[in-house]
């Protein structure tokens, strides 16, 4: 830093017009200021060498530019410096020199002058102005003084002496300058202080500079105290904290508290977290130990480092990608259901390919009791993953799937969490059940926030709401069950590929009875392969006369009970085996619970075999229909729904209209009731597939012709007299098997749906697809319209 100096005293009229010139860069020199200088550049050692044999002064200018390794022409300089003598010089080494030098005057270039290898200039020497020595200038001096000594007071850099050297300054150019020269401004502010002759505007520019620097220093100062009372505070802490230890270790008490916090941290640093995981890991971490354990605060937070630390962050399970023993596992696990299965085997062949695949979400939908839980297992078993289950049924809170907010007390993760935790790693196959039978409540919107969980797109960064940071799971391979696609929300829906699993025919559920469920039930009741074997006539009479259903587990049940009452008599030393028979099946069962319903005992006009699709699987439906008299009311029971009320009278509608073609008497309808009856009046019936059966079933009473023996049909009517096409084909056409049915009348559209029936019913059937009425009743009653 550049100090005041006044043991050489020059006399402006002594320096030369002509002189050397030096470049300076990130200083200023300010007359009577001393500078010391290190020069290291060819030319400038030559011009001090120069300088030194001659009057050892020159002109100091500083440069444009702040670079100190390249030469600097005269157009990079200021036109306005300070004429310098040099005090002292010493050579370090050949190409490098310590100046000390003093400033004796302003000056102002007039031109440069080249011929030598370094810069020289045609100077004029200048001199300040305004010196008057008036109320104002020494206003300004003062100010300048009082502030510069706060400068000093905060300043470590500046001795303190120099404070009252600068008070003692009486000339104030002398004293602008040598303010200037030793606070802490920036270079060009400085140079503007040097450009200035005017000594009134040259105060008042230091002036502005002074208050500048002692603001900075003022806040500088604050901001060194709050954080030197921050680590005081720290330090006392951390010094307190030490003396409770010794005392505790002097008193044999051991930190269980410190031991805790280091095992959370070890536990943090072996998970490998994602980033964000990690960081509020570490901020509970911090929040835990300031906190006296037993406070319930440190409960929440040591609870909350559990979860955390217990996640399979990157912990998965390495797929064992073979398709041929996937299929071979598929088969083993399950018979029949060949669509299904094939498009498992086309979801793990693109898995195998394609290993980032994120594939669809598949929902396996049909009647209970048909193997979409197990197909989940296998799938799992296949693939070398954990299977982990959620039962969706009754689910109605949102925070079931995203979790509970820490603000609640006892607040837990949501399910999807939960089970990814038990499973141990990020990419388990996870079977959401009964996806169907979700509901909303003032609690929320479970399958809003589903959407997120079964979207690719949006679950590698899903958010619990008690874990707040996001878990990835993208790995995850979501399935879905659903015995009814209808109630799910539609956005839901359009998330997932759907997999119908229609229910087995009763041949298929001989096989699986006999491959599956009977060694199943036989293990579970202690008894060994020679102890009981049982019939297929029987195992046909279990499932005909004790079970109707589309799936499997009543008639597993009953296995069941046949293999608890066989091992009751080889338990009691009765018998050692046995031999169960289609005649000792009403032994172990009781009597028949179901009566096979016949579709050939048709005997008089207006009743007609229907079919039906229930949650269950298929079944076929009476409709009788018969006239008396009255006054053209129509009668419709059996606990009928709006659809086939609706269906009926479209039905009636159609009839009267084509009265004439069925040469129907014309007062018929104005003299009679009509009374429409489907039995079994205690269970409901609805849906759109009845209006076939009811419009042939009115036809043939009102025509007396009885319809033709084996036949059943099913479809829906317009007034038009269109038949329009109908579901559950497949379930429809085995329960008419079932009941001896022969031939069937199907709508048109649905001829696509007969290659889902298993070949050995096709053959045994005659199928009449049409899609116009007329035809439905030439077929059925023999009539003309």
């Amino acid at each position: 830093m550049s100090e005041l100096q006044t043991s050489v005293n020059v006399s402006p009229d002594h320096i030369p017009e002509t002189l050397p010139v030096l470049p300076i860069v990130d200083t200023n020199l300010f007359p009577k200021m001393v500078l010391p200088l290190v020069i290291m550049q060819d030319e400038a050692i030559k011009l001090i060498d120069e300088t030194m044999a001659g009057d050892r002064m020159l002109g100091v200018l500083l440069s444009k530019r702040s670079d100190t390794t390249s030469r600097h022409s005269s157009k990079d300089l200021h036109d306005i410096g300070t004429v310098a003598i040099i005090l002292k010089m010493a050579k370090i080494e050949d190409n490098k020199a310590q100046l000390l030098i003093q400033g004796l005057s302003r000056f102002k270039v007039k031109e440069f002058i080249e011929g030598k290898p370094y810069i020289q200039a045609r100077i004029e020497t200048i001199e300040g102005e305004n010196l008057k020595d008036d109320k104002e200038t020494r206003a300004l001096m003062s100010n300048v003084v009082d502030q510069y000594e706060k400068i000093v007071s905060l300043s470590p850099g500046l001795p303190a002496e120099i404070g009252g050297m600068v008070k003692s300054i009486k000339e104030p150019d002398v004293m602008a300058d040598m303010v200037a020269s030793t606070i802490n401004a920036p270079i060009l502010e400085k140079q503007k202080v040097l450009e200035i002759l005017d000594v009134k505007k040259r105060l008042t520019k230091v002036t502005r500079l002074v208050a500048d620097q002692l603001e900075i220093l003022e806040m500088g100062s604050k901001i060194q105290t709050q954080v030197k009372e921050d680590m005081d505070k720290r330090q006392r802490e951390y010094y307190l904290r030490q003396q409770l230890k010794a005392i505790k270790e002097e008193l044999g008490e051991t930190d269980d508290e410190s031991v805790e916090i280091d095992e959370y941290r070890k536990k943090i640093a072996a998970k490998k977290m994602p980033e964000d995981a990690a960081k509020e890991a570490e901020r509970e971490l911090t929040r835990l130990s300031r906190m006296h354990p037993s406070s319930s605060e440190y409960v929440v937070a040591s609870t909350y480092l559990d979860w955390l630390t217990s996640l399979p962050w990157s912990e998965k399970s390495k797929d064992k990608l073979d398709i041929k023993a996937a299929r071979k596992i598929l088969d083993q696990d399950h018979y029949g259901l060949e669509k299904p299965k094939k498009r498992i085997i086309e979801y793990l062949a693109v898995r195998k390919l394609k290993k980032d695949s994120k594939g669809p979400i598949l929902c396996f939908s049909g009647p209970p009791g048909t193997g979409k839980t197990s197909l989940g297992k296998s799938i799992a078993r296949a693939l070398g993953r954990k299977f982990v289950r959620i039962a969706l049924g009754g689910v109605r809170d949102e925070a079931e799937i995203r979790g509970h907010r820490r603000t609640y007390v006892g607040a837990m993760p949501g399910r999807i969490i939960q089970e990814i935790r038990r499973a141990g790693k990020s990419n388990p196959v996870f079977m959401l059940d009964e996806i169907d039978k979700v509901s909303s409540s003032y609690q929320g919107d479970p399958s809003s926030a589903l959407l997120e969980v079964l979207d690719p797109e949006q679950n590698y960064s899903f958010t619990d709401h008690y874990l707040d940071v996001p878990f990835d799971l993208t790995d995850v391979i979501f399935l879905t069950t659903a015995n009814v696609l209808h109630t799910i929300p539609a956005p839901l829906r359009d998330r997932m590929e759907v997999l119908e699993l229609n229910g087995y025919t009763e041949d298929e559920k001989l096989k699986i009875a006999t491959k599956y469920l009977l060694p199943r039930q036989r293990l579970a009741n202690g008894l060994k392969t020679s102890q009981i074997t049982v019939t297929k006539g029987a195992l046909k009479d279990i499932i005909s006369g004790y079970t109707r259903e589309s799936g499997l587990r009543n008639l597993e049940r009953e296995i069941g009970s046949v293999c608890r009452g066989v091992a009751s008599k080889i338990a009691q030393g009765e018998v050692e085996k046995v031999s169960v028979g289609k005649k000792d099946i009403h032994e172990y069962l009781g009597s028949v619970r179901n009566m096979v319903e016949n579709g050939t005992n048709i005997t008089v006009p207006g009743v007609v075999v229907g079919l039906a699709w229930t949650p269950v699987g298929g079944d076929i439906l009476f409709v009788e229909a018969s006239a008396m008299k009255g006054n053209k009311n129509l009668i419709l029971t059996g606990q009928l729904g709006d659809v086939m009320k609706e269906s009926a009278r479209t039905a009636m509608s159609y009839i009267r209209s084509h009265a004439e073609k069925l040469k129907i008497e014309d007062n018929f309808f104005d003299t009679h009731d009509i009374h429409i009856h489907v039995p079994a009046g205690a269970i409901p019936k609805d849906g759109p597939s009845a209006g076939v059966t009811m419009l042939t079933a009115l036809t043939s009473l009102v025509t007396g012709k009885k319809v033709k023996n084996k036949l059943a049909m099913t479809g829906e009517i317009t007034l038009r007299g269109e038949v329009l096409p109908v579901g559950g084909i497949k379930e429809k056409v085995i329960a008419a098997n079932r009941a001896g049915i022969k031939s069937l009348i199907l709508p048109l559209w649905n001829e696509k749906d007969i290659e889902d029936i298993p070949e050995n019913i096709r053959k045994t059937m005659d199928f009449h697809f049409t899609d116009k009425m007329n035809d439905v009743l030439h077929r059925a009653l023999e009539l003309d319209v």
